[in-house]
């Protein structure tokens, strides 16, 4: 009798178990059904201030601008969803790094879009300037998402909010904010070392852009690259101006030149050296003329690679402020940690030595 009274209870124990179990199984099937499913949209404002509906999945971009946006995917490390863009062979050392660009289709730049291209090639996203309202107007027409970003047209704190809106735009929020902190950084330390010079010895810079005297006011980049490195912009009082006479150069006499060949023409020094124009000017008597570094993109423009621009400008200004600095080991170093590309000391070299781009 004990015996068939213990079979009793094991049958029912195990029976109960079996019971329990199903009952744990059907309640997490429960939760299955009743979770909402993942999102597949969301929702980001752009650096035009508008709202754009994106998928979250981003795999396939076209480019239709120049001024640092094929830039800002690759060091976001998302250059391999680039399927179209504007042709880069003007920058090798972005081409060397990502050799697939080379063939990659042209789908039109800023309002002369090429809308059939751009279709056929079925991006999750266009990325587009600001400035280009009537070619961003047609791709939205056709259906397709515009993402746009400010080519050039920021201060600082523009560019680094474009690059958090980047990063959220293509799922890469960590690696952008590790490189505003790197911006953080390096804007600090120049920042403290630089206050500490009277503003009377401030070294008074010329912006020679393209043009000998094509430059930038207050209201451009070049600005934000002079004062950040602690320089004066003796160009500052022309405000939007871009454009001076030969008197206006010689009137504000600067102490350094800084050339560079992102709008117009390649000036070589040697050309503004021997400028009988220019044979006056402090800073040619002194000989303190310098090319803008080239890397995968001018280092005089917004982008991310700026900063080491502003680090240059300011090593350049006031050489015993940033003698501990080795710039082309930093370089590197930017290189491997936002890029993951290893560069040689002749790359960074050909950097500081830049000639005509394509």
């Amino acid at each position: 009798m004990y015996r068939a009274i213990n079979k009793k209870l094991v049958t029912f124990s195990l029976i109960s178990m079996l019971l329990l179990m199903t009952s744990f199984i059907l309640a997490g099937c429960g939760n299955q059904q009743n979770k909402p499913p993942a999102a597949t949209e969301k929702t980001v404002m752009d650096m035009a201030g508008k709202n754009v509906k994106l998928p979250v999945a981003i795999n396939r971009v076209i480019v239709t601008c120049y001024g640092g946006a094929s830039h800002e995917l690759v060091v976001l490390g998302a250059g391999d969803k680039i399927v179209a863009q504007p042709s880069m062979k003007r920058f090798p050392q972005l081409v060397k790094m990502m050799p697939h660009f080379k063939d990659l289709p042209d789908p039109g730049t800023f309002d002369n879009v090429n809308i059939e291209a751009i279709l056929k090639l079925k991006p999750d996203l266009v990325v587009a300037s600001v400035t280009s309202t009537k070619g961003n107007q047609k791709i939205e027409e056709a259906g397709i998402p515009v993402i746009n970003v400010s080519t050039g047209v920021a201060d600082i704190e523009a560019l680094k909010k474009e690059f958090r809106m980047m990063g959220e735009v293509l799922n890469k929020s960590n690696e952008a904010n590790a490189l505003v902190s790197y911006w953080d950084n390096w804007l600090k330390t120049i920042k403290e070392r630089v206050s500490k010079i009277p503003e009377a010895k401030r070294k008074r810079v010329y912006y020679m852009l393209g043009a000998p005297l094509h430059t930038n006011g207050s209201a451009w980049w070049g600005q934000t690259l002079i004062t950040a490195a602690g320089g004066l912009n003796v160009a500052s009082e022309i405000g939007k101006g871009r454009d001076i006479n030969i008197e206006q150069l010689l009137t504000w006499n600067p102490d350094v030149i800084i050339i560079s060949s992102n709008e117009g023409r390649f000036i070589p020094i040697s050309e503004v050296k021997n400028n009988p124009q220019f044979k006056d000017l402090q800073a040619v008597k002194e000989g303190q003329l310098y090319q803008c570094p080239i890397g995968t993109f001018w280092w005089d423009r917004p982008s991310p690679e700026g900063i080491l621009g502003i680090l240059w400008l300011a090593q350049i200004l006031y050489p015993e402020n940033f003698r501990d600095v080795d710039l082309t080991q930093e370089t590197i170093k930017f290189y491997q940690t936002f890029y993951h590309y290893n560069l040689t000391e002749q790359d960074v070299k050909e950097f500081f030595n830049p000639g005509p781009l394509q």
